[in-house]
């Protein structure tokens, strides 16, 4: 079974928890690296260590939420190997896997429904990477890396 990377501040909490009891009921291994509390905490600390989890291949996918979930993917992006997108509607949270072989989906907690981010952690999770045309604009991508 996968092995999934997650991690919030304070304005993702909640939705955090609903998240891993969801993955937790499919039957996945979750590495919760918190936040676990509603204090105000900084984001970019969470989104990093989720991004050292999957790049350093302790964990094969990674969820990150924040408020808006922009801070916290930029956060997780600079971690060498990390390709996180936001998962802002169903067909994105796909394309993301299966186009651009992203390894970390990432919510905003503020303007996304829980059960929506559920469905599309599920979309994420299960969705293939297509490869083929695909490989070469990853590669580009993994190539920009410092």
């Amino acid at each position: 079974m996968l092995r999934i990377a997650i991690g919030s501040d304070h304005g993702g909490v909640d939705q955090k928890d609903e998240v891993i009891k969801h993955l937790k009921e499919k039957g996945y291994e979750v590495v919760d690296v918190g936040t676990n509390s509603h204090d105000s905490c900084h984001y970019p600390v969470y989104g990093a260590e989720v991004g050292k989890l999957v790049s350093s291949k302790k964990c094969d996918f990674g969820i990150v939420i924040c408020t808006s979930g922009e801070g916290i993917a930029i956060a997780a992006n600079k971690i060498k190997g990390v390709r996180c997108g936001i998962g802002y509607n169903d067909e994105v949270s796909r394309l993301m896997r299966q186009h651009n072989n992203a390894n970390v989906i990432s919510f905003g907690a503020k303007f996304m429904e829980t059960k929506d981010v559920i469905r599309r952690v599920d979309i994420f999770l299960s969705t293939e990477f297509e490869g083929g045309r695909h490989e070469t604009r990853v590669n580009l991508i993994s190539n920009l890396e410092n």
